[in-house]
């Protein structure tokens, strides 16, 4: 008779096994759970303890992707690439500057929203109250507090990625132009903003090192037509 010795993994009763399997599945859950729910916590950490905040910002913006001929695949748009920087005081008062390629200037005051547009010397005045509430800008810097922001959007937990815990707010008003706008954030604090409008472009807006509750120059969001320039007041 030949001996054989053989090494060999301990057999476990089915029971055993099935509640084995039932622990290791509901660990894998809640860890999904839990990255989830991240998301979530950032954004309701950042609307209820940061009150107001400065940071620079790159945007990148890729139109809707242009169909080509007949039996030809459609060609990718080309993306635009824009800097510049951010302010805001909750709940009502925030300001960016695009400095470059264009140079842009949208300013929030608490009353009127203006933009101002330096290549074609025209500014647009719209009241801020009619305007903001399904904007992006309302998701960062406007809203007092989550049940503001619940109001007016959809807020889901999304799954980490790229580093970053994510929630995509989606409008409840069916007539807004944005079809949603997903918020990545990096140790609770807000980094960035990826926007998709209701015809298929997409805005990424990612913000360097945001400096929270430091002291803000109030007069950042007071604003005043430029001499000679258009007024389009709506």
């Amino acid at each position: 008779m030949v001996n054989v010795n053989c090494w060999c993994l301990p057999v476990i009763p089915i029971n055993e096994a099935q509640l084995m399997k039932k622990i290791l599945v509901g660990l894998f859950v809640y860890q999904a759970i839990s990255a989830q729910a991240g998301g979530m916590e950032s954004l309701e950490n950042f609307v209820r303890t940061v009150h107001s905040g400065h940071a620079e910002f790159t945007q990148v913006v890729t139109p809707l992707p242009k169909s080509g001929q007949a039996g030809q695949p459609s060609q990718a748009a080309h993306s635009r690439t824009s800097i510049g920087t951010f302010d805001f005081v909750r709940p009502d008062r925030f300001r960016f500057v695009y400095k470059k390629p264009l140079a842009q200037t949208i300013v929030a005051d608490g009353q009127t929203l203006w933009l101002y547009d330096a290549d074609l010397n025209q500014v647009t005045a719209r009241k801020q109250a009619a305007v903001l509430a399904t904007t992006p800008a309302a998701l960062i810097s406007a809203a007092p507090d989550i049940k503001a922001l619940q109001a007016d959007f959809a807020l889901a937990a999304a799954p980490d990625s790229e580093g970053l815990e994510w929630v995509t707010a989606t409008p409840k008003n069916k007539d807004s132009s944005l079809r949603s706008i997903r918020l990545g954030f990096r140790k609770q604090a807000l980094a960035v903003l990826d926007i998709l409008d209701s015809f298929g472009q997409r805005s990424v807006m990612s913000f360097g090192a945001l400096q929270e509750n430091g002291p803000i120059d109030a007069s950042l969001f007071q604003f005043k037509p430029p001499a000679g320039a258009d007024v389009i007041r709506q």
